[in-house]
């Protein structure tokens, strides 16, 4: 009798891509390196919003809605061709450094792979590439018309696999880990910032992906 597959599905940005390395490094850019922290902050708050605001947006389009919202907060008339700065920027946010090793020694391990992202297919492409590492699944939000933390990510991957995954891996508590506890899918909680979880329950919390492979094999023989 065949085994049965496992599955562990990630979010990408922040969880795989520096997230915050990449928008920082713009928002630094085009308002000043003394705005960085705090004008990041503000993106954090009005993504989101955008992304609710109509789902079937693209991420292309949220990013570029979040910036010129951020500007206009800040009285800041961007350049020519700068309102598109955040997504042209994308394909190039760096890989956190432990991530490819963790990824392919899951992978050795028997793991399937998935990406659940808010992003677009063309964007998680490009960043798959400068993971170097293969996924078996990719689950884009303006695929399916849904951004995290609704739950039509996780819906299209039992659509297409006939279950959930077996643990889902993030970084963002509001996007993921709040989600998958609704859904009763085990979760690790990559907790890169050092956060407090509040009243979020992951059910392990890691600092990065090192131990990851361990992780994942510890809470499927549970």
């Amino acid at each position: 009798m065949a085994e049965r597959e496992r599955w562990a599905t990630f979010d990408c940005y922040g969880t795989l891509i520096d997230w915050n390395g990449g928008i920082g490094d713009q928002l630094g850019r085009l308002f000043g390196p003394d705005a960085r922290q705090r004008l990041l902050a503000r993106y954090h708050e009005l993504e989101p919003e955008i992304q609710a605001e109509r789902p079937t947006r693209s991420y292309r389009e949220v990013l570029t809605l979040a910036l010129g919202r951020l500007a206009g907060e800040q009285g800041v008339d961007l350049a020519p061709g700068e309102s598109v700065a955040l997504p042209r920027s994308l394909p190039d946010w760096p890989v956190f450094p432990e991530v490819p090793a963790a990824l392919r020694d899951a992978r050795s391990g028997g793991w399937r792979l998935g990406i659940l992202s808010n992003t677009d297919p063309d964007l998680i492409a490009a960043s798959i590439t400068r993971i170097g590492v293969p996924f078996d699944e990719v689950i884009a939000a303006s695929e399916i018309g849904s951004y995290k933390p609704a739950h039509g990510h996780w819906r299209a991957f039992e659509q297409r696999h006939g279950r959930p995954p077996d643990v889902h891996v993030a970084a963002s508590l509001f996007h993921d880990i709040g989600p998958t506890a609704e859904l009763a899918v085990p979760s690790v909680w990559v907790n890169r910032l050092g956060e407090q979880r509040g009243t979020y329950r992951p059910t392990r919390e890691i600092r990065d992906l090192g131990p990851l492979p361990d992780t994942l094999d510890e809470l499927t023989a549970r």
